[in-house]
């Protein structure tokens, strides 16, 4: 089987685009990640998934784990098969929603045990029981187990748990082992507390993994101190090898992102906007739900190919998301996720071109214009 490899195409400033060889297929880079939360990206097949552009789908362990479990999923083998998906999977190490959804959760150096949120059982994570339910899984890209404090937090509390995230990282190597084909993550903490996120590279530098993660952001210190961060982090990992962030975001996100280095990006946000009735587009959100659309014959943007542009009006856009009809919710998904793939694609070009500057500015005007004028 062959190895996983990243290899950088084109640089325009910070921003790299390249790709990412798996077995299982390329990964373009800058990537948007769809999250398949159960097996699922929510309102979509999986072959439409692939029809919006996307290469990699996220898988979370902890649901995973929970429901309908690691080792069934082994048993009808893995969960591309499971879940109908060919192509390559990342999943995360189930730290971020056991810190964020368990009940009654208990942190040892050892690990986390915890109640489940969907029936109270008692479960216990560490490195080594994450690394074993990844295994089960068959997912391609296989994340280290960390602990993600929740914000606001002292900087002896961040620190403390990036330190324990190091030794974890350390044991999720070892546990990883050589498993040819598949990448294991490192995930770099610390914040927003610059010599706190150096510690963290150095350290996981130090333990060598196939791609590194820049973990405990968007989770709440705004934009701006994102960004201040990413300024900095993306360029204490190694250059050879993909660099994700982890739960971003929003499009103006991505491509700030993007600008500073980043390579990988996932999130819920267009799936879950899309049962909401907020659609993303080049000018903007639009609410479908407001009643200036209930006459309006028009798509939600004319440039855009999706089935939900190409074969429906906003006016049945409006109406079958407040009849509450499931088709609202899956016209409205693949659009945000068609959207936010030819987002990538187009970042992808203009790093390519040497023209990200041309093309960010054109992005932000665009948004700053806002939805078009309604009718009448």
């Amino acid at each position: 089987m062959s190895r996983f490899s990243f290899t950088v195409n084109a640089t325009d400033g910070r921003a790299r685009t390249g790709v990412i060889d798996t077995p299982r297929g390329q990964i373009r880079t800058p990537a948007f990640m769809p999250v398949g939360t159960a097996a699922t990206v929510k309102a979509m097949l999986p072959e439409s998934v692939r029809a919006t552009g996307a290469d990699i789908l996220l898988g979370n362990t902890y649901h995973l784990m929970l429901r309908p479990g690691a080792e069934r999923i082994a048993r009808l083998g893995g969960l591309h098969r499971f879940m109908n998906w060919d192509r390559p999977i990342l999943t995360d190490s189930g730290g971020f929603q056991v810190m964020s959804l368990a009940d009654l959760r208990k942190l040892t150096e050892d690990g986390v045990t915890f109640a489940s949120h969907v029936d109270g059982s008692r479960h216990f994570l560490s490195p080594e029981t994450s690394m074993e339910i990844q295994r089960l899984l068959g997912s391609d890209i296989v994340m280290a187990f960390d602990e993600c404090p929740a914000l606001p937090a002292t900087e002896d509390r961040q620190a403390e748990a990036m330190r324990l995230s190091m030794r974890w990282a350390q044991r999720s190597r070892d546990a990883f082992g050589d498993r040819p084909g598949h990448a294991l993550f490192g995930i770099m903490q610390g914040g927003v507390i610059r010599h706190l996120r150096e510690e963290s590279a150095q350290a996981l530098r130090g333990i060598g993994f196939d791609g590194y993660a820049i973990g405990g952001l968007a989770v709440g210190e705004g934009q701006e101190a994102m960004f201040g961060v990413l300024d900095y982090a993306p360029e204490l990992l190694p250059t050879d090898k993909p660099r994700y962030l982890m739960g971003v975001g929003k499009p103006d996100d991505i491509v700030g992102a993007v600008q500073r280095g980043v390579d990988m990006m996932d999130c819920v946000l267009p799936s879950r906007s899309g049962r909401t009735g907020q659609a993303w587009t080049r000018r903007g959100q639009v609410n479908i739900k407001n009643a200036r659309h209930a006459d309006d014959p028009r798509p939600l943007d004319e440039s855009c190919t999706c089935p939900a542009c190409r074969g429906y009006s906003r006016a049945y856009l409006h109406h079958v998301f407040r009849a509450q009809e499931m088709i609202s919710g899956m016209l409205l998904t693949w659009h945000n996720l068609h959207y936010y793939q030819t987002l990538m694609q187009g970042l992808r070009d203009a790093i390519a071109a040497g023209t990200l500057d041309t093309f960010v500015t054109g992005f932000h005007a665009e948004r700053q214009q806002g939805d078009i004028p309604p009718l009448g």
